[in-house]
């Protein structure tokens, strides 16, 4: 009787204690693996998009890049009628090469090239 209990029956105790442990512990095993492989999944599809942005952020990346030409246009205009006192013309002006200025950004910056010439 080495484990102090008074019927004799430790070992058996104890080695129906390791079977069930080494039963979690693949039981254990088996669900890390599980969890390790879905982590690995979600990284290769988050590397093969490569990080692109969503739709929305691309929406609004554009439409920020037309409303600035635009507001951009608009204020040289009106800053060039209060300098030279053409009261509408500058500012008319202005917001067609603002107009004109966000429409090449938002070209440029959706990746936009010109088609090939034949």
């Amino acid at each position: 009787m080495s484990d102090g209990t008074p019927n004799g029956n430790g070992d058996k105790a104890r080695a129906s204690q390791d079977v069930e442990l080494s039963a979690r512990l693949d039981r254990l095993g088996k669900r890390l693996d599980q969890v390790r492989e879905t982590g690995q999944e979600q990284q290769r599809s988050r590397e093969t998009s490569g990080g692109d942005p969503s739709a929305m952020g691309k929406a609004f990346r554009l439409s920020t890049e037309f409303v600035a030409g635009i507001i951009a246009g608009c204020g040289l205009g009106w800053a060039f009628d209060a300098m030279v006192g053409s009261k509408p013309w500058g500012l008319i002006v202005g917001l067609m090469l603002g107009f004109g200025a966000g429409v090449w950004n938002v070209m440029r910056a959706s990746g936009f090239t010109r088609p090939p010439k034949s």
